[in-house]
Protein backbone atom coordinates (compact mmCIF):
# COMPACT_ATOMS: atom_id res chain seq x y z
CA UNK A 1 0.00 0.00 0.00
CA UNK A 2 3.06 2.56 0.74
CA UNK A 3 4.38 1.52 -2.09
CA UNK A 4 1.16 2.34 -4.43
CA UNK A 5 1.03 5.43 -2.99
CA UNK A 6 4.61 6.43 -3.36
CA UNK A 7 4.33 5.72 -6.64
CA UNK A 8 1.32 7.84 -7.13
CA UNK A 9 3.32 10.95 -5.49
CA UNK A 10 5.71 10.71 -8.11
CA UNK A 11 3.77 10.05 -11.31
CA UNK A 12 1.96 13.19 -9.78
CA UNK A 13 4.64 15.90 -9.36
CA UNK A 14 5.64 17.75 -13.14
CA UNK A 15 9.05 16.59 -12.75
CA UNK A 16 10.51 13.72 -14.47
CA UNK A 17 12.26 11.40 -12.06
CA UNK A 18 14.54 8.07 -12.92
CA UNK A 19 16.27 5.56 -10.80
CA UNK A 20 19.20 3.61 -11.43
CA UNK A 21 20.78 0.74 -8.98
CA UNK A 22 24.70 0.14 -8.65
CA UNK A 23 25.25 -1.72 -11.93
CA UNK A 24 23.47 1.14 -13.90
CA UNK A 25 20.12 -0.57 -14.55
CA UNK A 26 16.90 1.42 -14.29
CA UNK A 27 14.95 0.91 -11.25
CA UNK A 28 12.02 3.25 -11.38
CA UNK A 29 11.14 5.88 -14.22
CA UNK A 30 7.94 7.88 -13.77
CA UNK A 31 5.37 8.88 -16.11
CA UNK A 32 6.52 12.58 -16.88
CA UNK A 33 10.21 10.85 -17.17
CA UNK A 34 8.62 8.63 -19.88
CA UNK A 35 7.27 11.94 -21.81
CA UNK A 36 9.67 14.12 -21.69
CA UNK A 37 12.21 11.22 -22.82
CA UNK A 38 9.55 9.42 -25.02
CA UNK A 39 9.95 6.27 -23.98
CA UNK A 40 7.55 3.24 -22.29
CA UNK A 41 8.58 2.16 -18.86
CA UNK A 42 8.40 -1.35 -19.72
CA UNK A 43 11.07 -0.98 -22.81
CA UNK A 44 13.33 0.83 -20.01
CA UNK A 45 12.94 -0.93 -16.80
CA UNK A 46 16.02 -3.42 -15.99
CA UNK A 47 17.73 -1.84 -18.73
CA UNK A 48 21.07 -0.09 -18.65
CA UNK A 49 20.58 3.56 -18.22
CA UNK A 50 23.30 3.97 -21.42
CA UNK A 51 21.26 1.75 -23.65
CA UNK A 52 18.16 2.65 -22.93
CA UNK A 53 18.34 6.72 -22.76
CA UNK A 54 20.13 8.79 -25.40
CA UNK A 55 22.76 11.29 -24.03
CA UNK A 56 22.50 10.29 -20.53
CA UNK A 57 24.92 11.42 -17.13
CA UNK A 58 23.55 9.54 -14.89
CA UNK A 59 25.86 6.45 -15.19
CA UNK A 60 28.87 8.70 -14.61
CA UNK A 61 27.47 10.18 -11.39
CA UNK A 62 26.72 6.91 -10.48
CA UNK A 63 30.55 6.09 -11.35
CA UNK A 64 31.99 9.60 -9.31
CA UNK A 65 29.83 10.13 -6.85
CA UNK A 66 30.01 13.45 -7.51
CA UNK A 67 26.32 15.20 -8.02
CA UNK A 68 24.97 17.58 -11.01
CA UNK A 69 22.64 19.59 -9.89
CA UNK A 70 21.05 22.32 -12.30
CA UNK A 71 22.23 21.03 -15.77
CA UNK A 72 21.25 22.23 -19.33
CA UNK A 73 20.67 18.68 -21.04
CA UNK A 74 19.42 18.57 -25.18
CA UNK A 75 16.81 15.78 -25.46
CA UNK A 76 16.25 15.37 -29.04
CA UNK A 77 14.40 19.32 -29.61
CA UNK A 78 13.41 19.62 -25.79
CA UNK A 79 15.75 21.30 -23.25
CA UNK A 80 15.47 20.46 -19.85
CA UNK A 81 16.56 21.11 -16.49
CA UNK A 82 18.51 18.43 -14.84
CA UNK A 83 20.24 17.09 -11.82
CA UNK A 84 22.10 13.68 -10.87
CA UNK A 85 22.17 12.69 -7.19
CA UNK A 86 24.37 9.58 -6.01
CA UNK A 87 22.39 7.56 -3.51
CA UNK A 88 23.98 6.31 -0.61
CA UNK A 89 22.85 3.74 2.47
CA UNK A 90 23.76 3.93 5.84
CA UNK A 91 27.57 3.70 5.15
CA UNK A 92 28.32 6.28 2.40
CA UNK A 93 28.46 3.66 -0.19
CA UNK A 94 27.13 4.03 -3.49
CA UNK A 95 24.18 2.11 -3.89
CA UNK A 96 22.57 3.97 -7.35
CA UNK A 97 21.49 7.09 -8.24
CA UNK A 98 18.97 8.98 -9.77
CA UNK A 99 18.19 12.01 -12.06
CA UNK A 100 15.46 14.64 -11.78
CA UNK A 101 14.55 16.87 -14.89
CA UNK A 102 12.04 19.32 -15.68
CA UNK A 103 11.28 20.07 -19.77
CA UNK A 104 11.95 24.18 -19.94
CA UNK A 105 9.94 23.79 -23.41
CA UNK A 106 6.53 22.87 -21.48
CA UNK A 107 6.07 26.56 -21.97
CA UNK A 108 4.61 25.92 -25.33
CA UNK A 109 2.21 23.96 -23.09
CA UNK A 110 1.79 26.26 -20.80
CA UNK A 111 1.24 28.70 -23.21
CA UNK A 112 -1.87 26.93 -24.44
CA UNK A 113 -3.52 26.21 -21.42
CA UNK A 114 -3.31 29.56 -19.22
CA UNK A 115 -4.58 32.13 -20.78
CA UNK A 116 -3.68 34.99 -18.44
CA UNK A 117 0.01 35.96 -19.47
CA UNK A 118 1.23 37.08 -15.90
CA UNK A 119 0.26 33.88 -14.84
CA UNK A 120 2.40 32.48 -17.47
CA UNK A 121 5.09 34.48 -16.05
CA UNK A 122 4.87 33.73 -12.84
CA UNK A 123 4.93 30.05 -13.85
CA UNK A 124 7.85 30.07 -15.97
CA UNK A 125 10.33 32.81 -13.99
CA UNK A 126 9.40 29.75 -11.28
CA UNK A 127 10.63 27.32 -13.75
CA UNK A 128 13.74 29.18 -15.10
CA UNK A 129 15.08 30.94 -11.66
CA UNK A 130 15.77 26.92 -10.71
CA UNK A 131 19.05 26.94 -12.66
CA UNK A 132 22.42 28.90 -12.46
CA UNK A 133 22.18 29.71 -16.26
CA UNK A 134 20.72 32.96 -17.46
CA UNK A 135 17.39 32.37 -19.07
CA UNK A 136 15.32 34.94 -21.34
CA UNK A 137 12.08 34.57 -23.32
CA UNK A 138 11.65 36.71 -25.90
CA UNK A 139 8.38 37.11 -27.91
CA UNK A 140 7.24 36.67 -31.54
CA UNK A 141 8.93 40.14 -32.49
CA UNK A 142 11.92 39.47 -30.48
CA UNK A 143 11.01 41.24 -27.73
CA UNK A 144 12.41 40.57 -24.32
CA UNK A 145 9.64 39.13 -22.13
CA UNK A 146 11.11 37.31 -19.10
CA UNK A 147 14.27 36.75 -18.05
CA UNK A 148 15.32 34.86 -14.40
CA UNK A 149 17.74 35.85 -11.11
CA UNK A 150 20.66 34.29 -12.72
CA UNK A 151 20.11 36.35 -16.37
CA UNK A 152 21.04 39.58 -14.04
CA UNK A 153 24.00 38.23 -12.33
CA UNK A 154 25.61 36.97 -15.62
CA UNK A 155 24.86 39.93 -17.69
CA UNK A 156 24.96 42.95 -15.78
CA UNK A 157 21.29 43.63 -16.65
CA UNK A 158 17.92 44.42 -14.17
CA UNK A 159 14.80 42.75 -15.54
CA UNK A 160 13.54 46.65 -16.08
CA UNK A 161 16.80 47.55 -18.22
CA UNK A 162 15.31 45.04 -20.69
CA UNK A 163 12.36 43.63 -20.92
CA UNK A 164 10.14 45.34 -23.24
CA UNK A 165 12.86 45.97 -25.91
CA UNK A 166 14.13 44.36 -28.20
CA UNK A 167 16.45 41.02 -27.74
CA UNK A 168 19.70 43.20 -28.94
CA UNK A 169 19.56 45.25 -26.00
CA UNK A 170 21.73 42.87 -23.78
CA UNK A 171 23.97 42.02 -26.89
CA UNK A 172 27.81 43.32 -26.48
CA UNK A 173 29.31 41.80 -29.21
CA UNK A 174 27.55 39.18 -32.35
CA UNK A 175 24.03 39.08 -33.41
CA UNK A 176 20.94 38.66 -31.65
CA UNK A 177 20.11 34.98 -31.56
CA UNK A 178 16.34 35.54 -30.39
CA UNK A 179 15.94 37.68 -33.79
CA UNK A 180 17.81 34.83 -35.95
CA UNK A 181 15.65 32.07 -34.23
CA UNK A 182 12.46 34.91 -35.32
CA UNK A 183 13.58 34.62 -38.78
CA UNK A 184 14.97 30.92 -38.96
CA UNK A 185 12.13 29.20 -36.64
CA UNK A 186 14.17 26.42 -35.83
CA UNK A 187 16.53 26.21 -32.79
CA UNK A 188 20.44 27.11 -32.86
CA UNK A 189 22.66 26.04 -30.74
CA UNK A 190 26.64 26.89 -29.17
CA UNK A 191 26.45 30.73 -30.15
CA UNK A 192 29.10 32.45 -28.78
CA UNK A 193 28.47 36.61 -28.05
CA UNK A 194 29.53 38.80 -25.68
CA UNK A 195 26.61 40.63 -23.33
CA UNK A 196 26.03 43.40 -20.89
CA UNK A 197 28.16 45.98 -20.26
CA UNK A 198 30.81 44.06 -18.75
CA UNK A 199 30.86 42.13 -22.12
CA UNK A 200 30.80 38.76 -20.14
CA UNK A 201 31.75 35.83 -22.94
CA UNK A 202 28.27 33.34 -23.06
CA UNK A 203 27.42 30.73 -24.67
CA UNK A 204 24.24 30.59 -26.10
CA UNK A 205 21.20 28.04 -26.37
CA UNK A 206 17.79 29.01 -28.48
CA UNK A 207 14.54 27.48 -29.14
CA UNK A 208 11.48 28.24 -30.56
CA UNK A 209 8.20 28.35 -28.96
CA UNK A 210 4.64 27.16 -30.93
CA UNK A 211 1.75 27.36 -30.15
CA UNK A 212 -1.06 24.99 -31.86
CA UNK A 213 1.83 25.24 -34.81
CA UNK A 214 1.90 29.15 -34.77
CA UNK A 215 5.65 30.28 -33.61
CA UNK A 216 4.80 32.99 -30.64
CA UNK A 217 8.61 32.92 -29.16
CA UNK A 218 11.56 31.73 -28.15
CA UNK A 219 13.87 31.03 -25.17
CA UNK A 220 17.63 31.33 -24.35
CA UNK A 221 19.58 29.52 -22.16
CA UNK A 222 22.80 31.63 -21.67
CA UNK A 223 26.14 29.95 -20.33
CA UNK A 224 28.44 31.99 -19.16
CA UNK A 225 32.10 30.65 -19.94
CA UNK A 226 33.94 34.01 -18.99
CA UNK A 227 35.40 32.16 -15.97
CA UNK A 228 36.73 29.45 -17.99
CA UNK A 229 38.12 32.36 -20.81
CA UNK A 230 40.05 33.43 -17.53
CA UNK A 231 41.65 30.76 -16.12
CA UNK A 232 42.39 29.52 -19.88
CA UNK A 233 44.21 33.14 -20.18
CA UNK A 234 46.16 33.20 -16.54
CA UNK A 235 47.24 29.47 -17.70
CA UNK A 236 48.77 30.67 -20.82
CA UNK A 237 49.92 33.81 -19.42
CA UNK A 238 51.96 31.24 -16.60
CA UNK A 239 53.42 29.17 -19.48
CA UNK A 240 54.85 32.35 -21.21
CA UNK A 241 56.49 33.03 -17.34
CA UNK A 242 58.13 29.78 -17.28
CA UNK A 243 59.41 30.37 -20.63
CA UNK A 244 61.34 33.36 -19.68
CA UNK A 245 62.55 32.85 -15.92
CA UNK A 246 65.74 33.45 -15.69
CA UNK A 247 68.22 31.13 -16.44
CA UNK A 248 69.38 28.28 -14.42
CA UNK A 249 73.21 27.54 -15.07
CA UNK A 250 76.62 29.12 -14.72
CA UNK A 251 79.73 28.01 -16.38
CA UNK A 252 80.38 26.78 -12.48
CA UNK A 253 77.81 23.59 -13.40
CA UNK A 254 80.06 22.76 -16.37
CA UNK A 255 82.74 19.50 -16.06
CA UNK A 256 85.40 19.91 -18.16
CA UNK A 257 88.35 18.23 -17.47
CA UNK A 258 89.27 17.06 -21.31
CA UNK A 259 90.75 19.70 -23.53
CA UNK A 260 88.04 19.79 -26.46
CA UNK A 261 85.72 20.48 -23.12
CA UNK A 262 88.25 23.38 -21.77
CA UNK A 263 88.29 24.94 -25.34
CA UNK A 264 84.66 25.00 -25.89
CA UNK A 265 84.27 26.93 -21.88
CA UNK A 266 86.96 29.37 -22.86
CA UNK A 267 85.68 30.02 -25.83
CA UNK A 268 81.84 30.49 -24.53
CA UNK A 269 83.50 32.90 -21.74
CA UNK A 270 84.88 34.91 -24.12
CA UNK A 271 82.13 35.65 -26.35
CA UNK A 272 79.23 36.21 -23.42
CA UNK A 273 81.31 39.12 -22.45
CA UNK A 274 80.33 40.42 -25.87
CA UNK A 275 76.85 41.24 -27.77
CA UNK A 276 78.04 38.65 -30.78
CA UNK A 277 75.42 36.26 -31.80
CA UNK A 278 76.50 32.56 -30.77
CA UNK A 279 76.38 29.10 -32.67
CA UNK A 280 76.41 26.27 -30.28
CA UNK A 281 76.79 22.91 -32.59
CA UNK A 282 76.77 19.25 -31.20
CA UNK A 283 74.94 16.34 -31.05
CA UNK A 284 71.86 15.87 -29.11
CA UNK A 285 72.72 15.49 -25.60
CA UNK A 286 76.14 17.70 -25.40
CA UNK A 287 75.03 20.38 -23.18
CA UNK A 288 74.26 23.44 -25.56
CA UNK A 289 71.48 24.81 -23.58
CA UNK A 290 74.02 24.23 -20.28
CA UNK A 291 75.89 26.31 -22.41
CA UNK A 292 73.31 28.93 -23.41
CA UNK A 293 72.08 29.21 -19.79
CA UNK A 294 75.99 30.18 -18.37
CA UNK A 295 76.75 32.51 -21.26
CA UNK A 296 73.91 34.34 -20.66
CA UNK A 297 74.61 34.65 -16.77
CA UNK A 298 78.07 35.42 -17.47
CA UNK A 299 76.79 38.41 -19.67
CA UNK A 300 75.76 41.81 -18.98
CA UNK A 301 72.26 40.71 -19.63
CA UNK A 302 72.05 38.71 -16.85
CA UNK A 303 69.08 40.55 -15.25
CA UNK A 304 67.23 40.46 -18.30
CA UNK A 305 64.84 37.53 -19.23
CA UNK A 306 66.24 34.53 -20.95
CA UNK A 307 63.76 32.79 -23.27
CA UNK A 308 64.17 29.57 -25.06
CA UNK A 309 62.19 28.37 -27.83
CA UNK A 310 62.91 25.00 -29.22
CA UNK A 311 61.92 25.69 -32.90
CA UNK A 312 61.04 22.13 -33.65
CA UNK A 313 58.51 21.82 -31.08
CA UNK A 314 56.06 24.94 -32.27
CA UNK A 315 53.72 23.66 -35.16
CA UNK A 316 54.77 25.03 -38.12
CA UNK A 317 51.60 26.78 -38.41
CA UNK A 318 51.96 28.83 -35.46
CA UNK A 319 55.67 29.46 -34.57
CA UNK A 320 55.64 33.11 -36.88
CA UNK A 321 53.12 34.14 -34.40
CA UNK A 322 54.58 32.73 -31.15
CA UNK A 323 58.30 34.40 -32.26
CA UNK A 324 56.81 37.80 -33.60
CA UNK A 325 53.01 38.04 -31.93
CA UNK A 326 50.33 39.34 -33.51
CA UNK A 327 47.87 42.38 -33.41
CA UNK A 328 44.51 41.81 -32.57
CA UNK A 329 41.94 40.90 -35.34
CA UNK A 330 45.13 39.18 -37.00
CA UNK A 331 43.41 35.93 -37.55
CA UNK A 332 40.42 33.42 -36.24
CA UNK A 333 40.57 33.46 -32.75
CA UNK A 334 43.36 36.10 -32.23
CA UNK A 335 43.22 37.34 -28.53
CA UNK A 336 41.63 40.45 -27.49
CA UNK A 337 44.68 43.64 -27.87
CA UNK A 338 47.14 41.07 -29.95
CA UNK A 339 49.74 39.31 -27.85
CA UNK A 340 53.22 39.58 -27.84
CA UNK A 341 55.32 36.91 -28.95
CA UNK A 342 58.56 35.49 -27.75
CA UNK A 343 61.50 37.80 -29.63
CA UNK A 344 59.33 40.87 -27.56
CA UNK A 345 59.12 38.53 -24.23
CA UNK A 346 63.20 38.58 -24.71
CA UNK A 347 63.96 42.77 -24.80
CA UNK A 348 66.39 43.40 -22.96
CA UNK A 349 67.50 39.73 -22.71
CA UNK A 350 68.83 36.94 -24.41
CA UNK A 351 66.37 34.40 -26.86
CA UNK A 352 68.08 30.63 -27.18
CA UNK A 353 66.41 29.60 -30.42
CA UNK A 354 67.30 25.63 -29.92
CA UNK A 355 67.55 23.10 -33.05
CA UNK A 356 67.62 26.68 -35.83
CA UNK A 357 68.27 23.96 -37.92
CA UNK A 358 64.37 22.92 -38.02
CA UNK A 359 63.49 26.50 -38.34
CA UNK A 360 60.31 26.58 -40.97
CA UNK A 361 61.60 28.57 -44.38
CA UNK A 362 59.08 30.26 -44.68
CA UNK A 363 60.01 32.03 -41.43
CA UNK A 364 63.46 32.15 -41.66
CA UNK A 365 63.41 35.78 -44.21
CA UNK A 366 61.84 37.58 -41.19
CA UNK A 367 63.77 35.98 -38.45
CA UNK A 368 66.93 37.33 -41.14
CA UNK A 369 65.50 41.03 -41.40
CA UNK A 370 65.26 41.05 -37.54
CA UNK A 371 68.81 40.08 -36.98
CA UNK A 372 69.95 42.64 -39.40
CA UNK A 373 67.74 45.76 -38.61
CA UNK A 374 66.58 44.86 -34.89
CA UNK A 375 63.24 44.94 -35.43
CA UNK A 376 60.07 43.25 -36.15
CA UNK A 377 56.19 43.72 -37.28
CA UNK A 378 53.93 41.68 -35.38
CA UNK A 379 51.59 39.28 -37.46
CA UNK A 380 49.00 41.33 -39.17
CA UNK A 381 50.64 44.53 -37.98
CA UNK A 382 52.06 47.61 -40.16
CA UNK A 383 54.02 49.18 -37.40
CA UNK A 384 57.94 48.11 -36.44
CA UNK A 385 58.96 46.61 -33.00
CA UNK A 386 62.34 47.34 -32.14
CA UNK A 387 63.92 45.63 -29.26
CA UNK A 388 67.14 44.83 -28.09
CA UNK A 389 67.76 40.91 -28.15
CA UNK A 390 70.75 39.30 -27.73
CA UNK A 391 70.62 35.44 -30.01
CA UNK A 392 72.11 32.39 -28.98
CA UNK A 393 71.39 29.59 -31.60
CA UNK A 394 71.86 26.09 -31.12
CA UNK A 395 71.86 22.56 -33.85
CA UNK A 396 72.92 18.86 -33.92
CA UNK A 397 72.46 19.23 -37.92
CA UNK A 398 74.63 20.13 -40.23
CA UNK A 399 73.63 24.09 -41.93
CA UNK A 400 75.99 24.06 -44.46
CA UNK A 401 74.36 20.83 -46.06
CA UNK A 402 71.05 22.43 -45.70
CA UNK A 403 71.47 25.86 -46.98
CA UNK A 404 73.15 23.49 -49.93
CA UNK A 405 69.91 21.63 -49.77
CA UNK A 406 67.90 25.18 -50.06
CA UNK A 407 66.44 24.43 -47.12
CA UNK A 408 68.22 26.89 -45.06
CA UNK A 409 68.79 30.37 -46.40
CA UNK A 410 72.42 31.26 -46.65
CA UNK A 411 72.59 34.62 -45.24
CA UNK A 412 70.65 34.02 -42.25
CA UNK A 413 73.09 30.90 -41.57
CA UNK A 414 76.03 33.36 -42.22
CA UNK A 415 73.84 35.93 -39.32
CA UNK A 416 73.84 33.32 -37.09
CA UNK A 417 77.54 31.72 -37.61
CA UNK A 418 79.01 34.37 -36.38
CA UNK A 419 80.32 32.73 -33.32
CA UNK A 420 80.07 29.07 -33.61
CA UNK A 421 81.00 26.80 -30.70
CA UNK A 422 82.09 22.87 -31.38
CA UNK A 423 80.62 20.51 -28.09
CA UNK A 424 81.99 17.67 -28.47
CA UNK A 425 80.55 14.39 -27.58
CA UNK A 426 80.97 12.22 -24.33
CA UNK A 427 82.80 9.90 -26.72
CA UNK A 428 85.31 12.62 -27.15
CA UNK A 429 85.76 13.73 -23.80
CA UNK A 430 85.95 10.31 -21.53
CA UNK A 431 88.23 12.11 -19.13
CA UNK A 432 84.99 14.25 -18.21
CA UNK A 433 83.09 11.02 -17.63
CA UNK A 434 83.87 10.18 -13.74
CA UNK A 435 83.42 13.71 -12.75
CA UNK A 436 80.20 13.96 -14.88
CA UNK A 437 79.30 10.59 -12.79
CA UNK A 438 79.34 11.74 -9.61
CA UNK A 439 78.19 15.29 -10.15
CA UNK A 440 74.55 13.13 -11.72
CA UNK A 441 74.47 10.88 -8.64
CA UNK A 442 74.41 13.69 -6.53
CA UNK A 443 71.53 15.27 -8.66
CA UNK A 444 69.48 11.77 -8.91
CA UNK A 445 70.18 11.19 -4.96
CA UNK A 446 68.28 14.45 -4.43
CA UNK A 447 65.29 13.53 -7.14
CA UNK A 448 65.00 9.50 -6.49
CA UNK A 449 65.47 10.50 -2.27
CA UNK A 450 68.49 8.04 -2.51
CA UNK A 451 71.82 7.98 -0.46
CA UNK A 452 74.34 6.76 -3.21
CA UNK A 453 77.88 7.38 -2.34
CA UNK A 454 79.13 6.92 -5.42
CA UNK A 455 80.05 4.07 -8.40
CA UNK A 456 82.87 1.03 -8.28
CA UNK A 457 85.66 0.70 -10.77
CA UNK A 458 84.64 -2.28 -12.55
CA UNK A 459 81.11 -0.15 -12.77
CA UNK A 460 83.21 2.87 -13.93
CA UNK A 461 85.43 0.87 -16.20
CA UNK A 462 82.37 -0.20 -18.34
CA UNK A 463 81.02 3.38 -18.39
CA UNK A 464 84.38 4.47 -19.83
CA UNK A 465 84.61 1.96 -22.45
CA UNK A 466 80.87 3.02 -24.14
CA UNK A 467 80.64 5.56 -26.53
CA UNK A 468 77.43 7.23 -25.51
CA UNK A 469 75.69 7.93 -29.25
CA UNK A 470 72.68 9.82 -26.24
CA UNK A 471 75.96 11.64 -24.89
CA UNK A 472 75.45 13.26 -21.28
CA UNK A 473 71.56 12.34 -21.43
CA UNK A 474 72.22 8.99 -22.11
CA UNK A 475 74.87 8.66 -18.79
CA UNK A 476 72.22 10.26 -16.86
CA UNK A 477 69.38 7.29 -18.00
CA UNK A 478 71.60 4.65 -17.39
CA UNK A 479 73.13 6.32 -13.78
CA UNK A 480 69.26 6.86 -13.02
CA UNK A 481 67.86 3.12 -13.99
CA UNK A 482 71.29 1.39 -12.17
CA UNK A 483 70.08 3.84 -8.87
CA UNK A 484 66.23 2.05 -9.40
CA UNK A 485 68.18 -1.18 -9.52
CA UNK A 486 69.68 -0.95 -6.36
CA UNK A 487 68.63 -2.20 -2.90
CA UNK A 488 67.71 0.48 -0.89
CA UNK A 489 70.55 0.13 1.95
CA UNK A 490 73.14 -0.08 -1.19
CA UNK A 491 75.63 2.79 -1.02
CA UNK A 492 77.40 2.37 -4.47
CA UNK A 493 76.49 1.49 -7.71
CA UNK A 494 78.06 -1.72 -9.13
CA UNK A 495 78.54 -3.14 -12.35
CA UNK A 496 75.49 -5.42 -11.88
CA UNK A 497 73.20 -2.54 -11.49
CA UNK A 498 73.92 -1.12 -15.01
CA UNK A 499 71.88 -1.66 -17.54
CA UNK A 500 73.01 -3.57 -20.68
CA UNK A 501 75.26 -1.43 -22.78
CA UNK A 502 76.35 -2.10 -26.84
CA UNK A 503 80.06 -1.99 -25.90
CA UNK A 504 80.99 -2.08 -30.00
CA UNK A 505 82.21 1.16 -31.16
CA UNK A 506 80.11 3.90 -32.72
CA UNK A 507 80.86 3.44 -36.45
CA UNK A 508 82.35 -0.10 -36.31
CA UNK A 509 81.89 -1.53 -39.98
CA UNK A 510 79.42 -4.12 -40.18
CA UNK A 511 80.94 -7.16 -40.85
CA UNK A 512 78.89 -10.17 -39.49
CA UNK A 513 76.99 -12.47 -42.30
CA UNK A 514 73.93 -14.40 -41.38
CA UNK A 515 70.27 -13.95 -40.92
CA UNK A 516 68.23 -11.23 -39.05
CA UNK A 517 67.15 -13.92 -36.71
CA UNK A 518 70.58 -15.32 -36.68
CA UNK A 519 72.10 -11.98 -35.70
CA UNK A 520 69.45 -11.62 -33.81
CA UNK A 521 69.83 -14.69 -31.47
CA UNK A 522 73.96 -14.16 -31.53
CA UNK A 523 72.91 -10.77 -29.94
CA UNK A 524 70.58 -11.63 -27.13
CA UNK A 525 72.93 -14.67 -26.21
CA UNK A 526 75.65 -12.07 -25.69
CA UNK A 527 73.22 -9.49 -24.21
CA UNK A 528 72.50 -12.51 -21.17
CA UNK A 529 75.74 -13.34 -20.67
CA UNK A 530 77.44 -10.16 -19.97
CA UNK A 531 73.90 -9.59 -17.22
CA UNK A 532 75.35 -12.90 -15.60
CA UNK A 533 78.45 -11.70 -16.02
CA UNK A 534 77.84 -8.51 -13.92
CA UNK A 535 75.66 -10.29 -11.85
CA UNK A 536 78.36 -12.92 -10.81
CA UNK A 537 75.96 -15.79 -11.71
CA UNK A 538 72.97 -14.56 -9.78
CA UNK A 539 70.11 -15.29 -12.19
CA UNK A 540 67.44 -13.54 -10.06
CA UNK A 541 69.73 -10.37 -10.29
CA UNK A 542 70.42 -10.77 -13.91
CA UNK A 543 66.59 -11.10 -15.05
CA UNK A 544 66.17 -7.89 -12.84
CA UNK A 545 68.42 -6.48 -14.79
CA UNK A 546 67.30 -7.49 -18.05
CA UNK A 547 63.82 -6.59 -17.10
CA UNK A 548 62.14 -10.20 -17.48
CA UNK A 549 60.96 -12.97 -15.22
CA UNK A 550 63.50 -15.52 -13.60
CA UNK A 551 61.18 -18.47 -15.74
CA UNK A 552 61.79 -16.41 -19.25
CA UNK A 553 65.81 -16.43 -18.59
CA UNK A 554 65.98 -19.88 -17.66
CA UNK A 555 64.09 -20.37 -21.29
CA UNK A 556 66.50 -18.22 -23.04
CA UNK A 557 69.32 -19.83 -21.49
CA UNK A 558 68.35 -23.23 -22.47
CA UNK A 559 66.64 -22.22 -26.30
CA UNK A 560 70.37 -20.36 -26.52
CA UNK A 561 72.42 -22.81 -25.20
CA UNK A 562 73.53 -20.77 -21.90
CA UNK A 563 75.47 -23.09 -19.60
Amino acid sequence: MEKELFEKVLNAIVEGIIAIDREGKITYINRRASLILNVRPEEVLGKYIVDAIPNTRLHIVLSTGVPEIDRIQNVGENVIITSRIPIRDAKGNIIGAVAVFRDITSVQKMAEEVTNLKEVEAMLSAIIDSTNDAISVADAEGRIVLVNKAYTRITGLLPSDVIGKPATVDIAEGESIHMKVAKLKKPIYGAKLKVGPNRKDVIVNVTPLFVKGEFKGSVAVIHDVSEIMKLTRELEEAKRIIRRMSARYTFEDIVAVSEKMKVAVEQAKKVAQTSATVLLVGESGTGKELFAHAIHNASDRRKGPFVSVNCSAIPEGIIESELFGYEEGAFTGARRGGKKGLIEEADGGTLFLDEIGKMPLHVQPKLLRFMEEKEFIRVGGNTPVRVNVRIIAATNMNLEELVEQEKFLPDLYYRINVFPIYLPPLRERKKDIPILTFHIIRKLNQEYGRSVEGISQEALKILMSYDWPGNIRELENVLGRAMINMDIDERVIEAHHLPPLELSKKGEPFSKKGTLKELLKEYEKKVIIEALKRTKGNRMKAARLLGIGLRTLYYKMEKLGIK
